[in-house]
């Protein structure tokens, strides 16, 4: 098992028929925002993964219709130097910048609080990127958190899988730089009923402490690896580094750990991503 402890990126090949956009100059500037359950934290940067200012971080607002999503970005957005562009990493399935389905903006309160159905039918097809372009003045691009945490770490070679450890479980698969369409693999079941989010997220790390969760964490490796014959999986997310030595010399070579601030190098890498 390998840990990478820098949050340098590596872009990811053009794909077969020239799908990816070309690489941006080194003066284009992006606003990064990864949306997580408990907080949203932005940044702006420029093509080669550099802050351009200090990151800043707020609390996840609950209740959270997308208007509010947009005017805390856009709040963030007053607070940072101005980017030509932006990406938002968001849980949940989204597909060509449009909600399918997000777990914990339909909720009162937060993860694992009572679904509000005035919320489930505010984020129901709603497009976030279209609304977030409008709203910004600038191109938009919006993705689920785990693809764009991957566009920070890929080497864009082989068959690379992107688990991020938080609130709960996100997923992105990608084959030599390539995105696959998104699979919502934190909604399948793992044991006794419980989904992949209930055994590996946040509640159950709190209640089990590091050492029984990381047991888990290389459980869920070990489980995966015959379904997916990755060439390389990063585990990244705000947890990753809750895992203990432990339970990291037990993960395998083809394993690497990687820091959670390759969500936000991500979103100005994944403007060369080749996207479904």
């Amino acid at each position: 098992m390998m840990v990478d402890p820098g949050a340098t990126a590596r872009t990811p090949e053009p794909g077969p028929g020239g799908g990816s956009r070309a690489p941006a100059p080194a003066d284009v500037l992006t606003l990064a925002v990864d949306c997580g359950g408990g907080g949203i934290k932005a940044a702006v940067l420029d093509s080669a993964g550099t802050a351009h200012a200090t990151p800043v971080r707020v609390p996840t607002p609950y209740p959270l219709p997308p208007t509010l999503l947009l005017d805390t970005v856009a709040d963030i957005a007053d607070r940072l130097p101005p980017a030509h562009r932006v990406t938002l990493g968001m849980p949940g399935m989204i597909r060509h910048g449009v909600v399918v389905h997000t777990p914990h903006y339909i909720t009162r309160s937060g993860p694992r609080s009572r679904v509000l159905p005035e919320l489930v039918e505010a984020w129901a097809s709603f497009d976030v990127r279209g609304a977030l372009a409008r709203r910004l003045g600038v191109p938009a691009l919006v993705l689920n958190d785990a693809e764009v945490h991957g566009a920070g770490v890929v080497a864009g070679s082989g068959a690379e899988l992107v688990l991020t450890l938080g609130t709960g479980l996100g997923s992105a698969l990608f084959d030599g730089g390539l995105l696959a369409p998104h699979l919502e693999w934190s909604h399948a079941p793992v044991r006794r009923g419980a989904t992949y989010d209930q055994y590996i997220g946040e509640p159950e790390r709190r209640r089990l402490g590091d050492g029984l969760w990381s047991r888990r964490v290389v459980a869920m490796v070990d489980g995966l690896r015959p379904v997916f014959l990755w060439d390389r999986l990063y585990l990244g997310g705000g947890n990753s580094r809750r895992i203990t030595r432990a339970a990291l010399d037990r993960l395998g070579d083809d394993v690497v750990v990687v820091p959670n601030s390759a969500a936000l190098v991500g979103g100005a890498r994944a403007w060369d991503l080749t996207l479904p």
